[in-house]
């Protein structure tokens, strides 16, 4: 029995080297990697539970002992499967989760409003490792059960958003010249999709939308808090008159 599992495990080494997940685009290495991961440890649970009743029908007072307990083996197994129906439930969502694999290893998601990768897939649990290192240990059943985001389900190219909120008095074909140059001069930029739109308006002020487009979320997310730094920069220095500020009738006010 041991050597199997030993086996197993080279078997599953072996497989893993062939697919190198450190690379870029690493889809297809996640997608092998998962399944390994899941089906590895079913396969030992098997094993192990082969192993174990194989030894003990090697001894005559446990057949005994089975063949006194078969009459009541109805009973015996409706109580076992109603103990057992949670861990069976969790058994074959891990197997589901292995086949069609919403989730894979590596893969960045948003679970219970926090961003982070999936980081350990086991037969019960997933492990998430947030963006400031902490984990999150969610029921496997979650990513069946419950809606979630997955960012590099088929790609991990995203679309990052950034808001500003301009005064009325804003040039907004100016602001869309200096973006182009900022992403032009950034490597973080994939230079897919880069645009700005005025998205919304009220009494008070303009909704700028700025899209632009990163390899993945990490290159993304800097990528954004460098377009706001550099932005508001250059609206301080170029047009400080068109931040957003509060204003007042003052013909109206003069007259009263």
């Amino acid at each position: 029995m041991v050597l199997i599992i030993q086996l197993t495990d080279v078997f599953n080494d072996f497989i893993e080297r062939q697919y190198d997940m450190s690379v870029a685009e690493n889809l297809n290495a996640r997608k092998i990697h998962t399944q390994l991961r899941v089906l590895k440890q079913i396969v030992i649970c098997l094993i192990c539970l082969i192993g174990i009743a194989s030894i003990l029908m090697t001894f005559e007072r446990v057949q005994q002992l089975g063949a006194s307990l078969l009459a009541s083996a109805g009973v015996i197994g409706v109580i076992v499967g109603v103990a057992a129906q949670k861990t069976i439930h969790t058994f074959l969502t891990g197997i589901q989760i292995a086949i069609t694999q919403p989730i894979r290893l590596d893969d960045v998601v948003i679970v219970e409003g926090e961003w982070g990768r999936i980081e350990e897939i086991t037969l019960t649990y997933v492990v998430v490792r947030i963006w400031d290192q902490r984990r999150l240990i969610v029921p496997i059943t979650y990513f069946i059960e419950k809606p979630f985001q997955n960012w590099t389900r088929t790609s991990a190219e995203i679309i990052g958003t950034i808001f500003f909120y301009m005064d009325y008095t804003v040039p907004v074909d100016a602001l869309r010249t200096h973006l182009y140059s900022l992403v032009e001069q950034s490597d973080l930029w994939d230079k897919k999709v880069c645009g700005v739109q005025v998205t919304s308006m009220s009494e008070k002020s303009i909704e700028m939308r700025v899209l632009v487009s990163a390899a993945d979320a990490s290159k993304a997310w800097d990528l954004r808090c460098q377009i706001r730094e550099k932005m508001i920069e250059y609206l301080q220095k170029k047009y400080p008159q068109a931040l957003p500020k509060f204003r007042a009738d003052i013909e109206n006010m003069a007259r009263e």
